[in-house]
């Protein structure tokens, strides 16, 4: 089986940028760096409705019953 070993991360980061930089331009390549991130909210309010639903003792039982 081979070892895999993992480049340091200044060289990770520097081989991305200059991919991105040769194959979008430097104007669009900083454009994607720059983008927001988009907030998951929905995932949050999903959770939060599951969990008023959530019968917790039979959750519990049915999870750590053993």
């Amino acid at each position: 089986m081979k070892t895999l070993k993992y480049m340091d991360e200044d060289e990770v980061i520097k081989k991305a940028i200059a991919v991105l930089v040769k194959e979008l331009g430097p104007v669009e390549a900083m454009r994607f760096i720059n983008m927001p991130r988009r907030k998951r909210a929905e995932s949050v309010k999903r959770h939060r409705g599951w969990q008023k639903l959530l019968d917790k003792t039979r959750f519990f039982d049915e999870v750590f019953a053993g």
